[in-house]
């Protein structure tokens, strides 16, 4: 069977990330939602929002937030290039995304994506004027974009 795009709401998109996702929990909102299923079988998420990090939400920019697959090959990249292709759609300039060290990045390389940063490891999230429960904190990142 071959791979396809489908819709997907935003419930059933976190409930995949839920049991998928190798590292984070899923998201609290999402400009949209996309996935991937061969036949009837939902493979893969991929889950867009507004950036995290404040100063790149400049009103032309999104992030892709969450993908989340069953490991059927090809379904990320799949995935990714779907989501550009709607950001673009919609009137935007930039998708970004981040991976973790030691991650290969293979699936935004092969939708065309690129690395345009490098961001350090650094101890976490948690500030006195907002403490949080860090996760993944001391990974080193990098920060991916598919841009116009």
């Amino acid at each position: 069977m071959s791979l396809r795009i489908v819709p997907i709401n935003f419930a059933d998109a976190c409930a995949f990330v839920a049991e998928w996702h190798r590292h984070h929990e899923p998201p609290v909102g999402h400009k949209f939602s996309v996935g991937a299923a061969e036949g009837d079988r939902l493979v893969g998420v991929c889950i867009v929002s507004r950036p995290v990090a404040r100063h790149l939400d400049n009103g032309h920019t999104l992030e892709v937030v969450r993908t989340a697959t069953d490991g059927t090959d090809n379904a990320n990249s799949m995935l990714y290039g779907a989501a550009w292709r709607a950001t673009k759609a919609l009137g935007y300039d930039r998708l970004i995304t981040y991976t973790q060290a030691g991650e290969s990045g293979s699936s935004l390389r092969a939708a065309g994506w690129r690395v345009v940063a490098e961001r350090p490891a650094r101890p976490g999230w948690d500030v006195p004027s907002r403490p949080r429960q860090t996760k993944n904190a001391n990974v080193q990142r990098y920060l991916w974009e598919a841009a116009s």
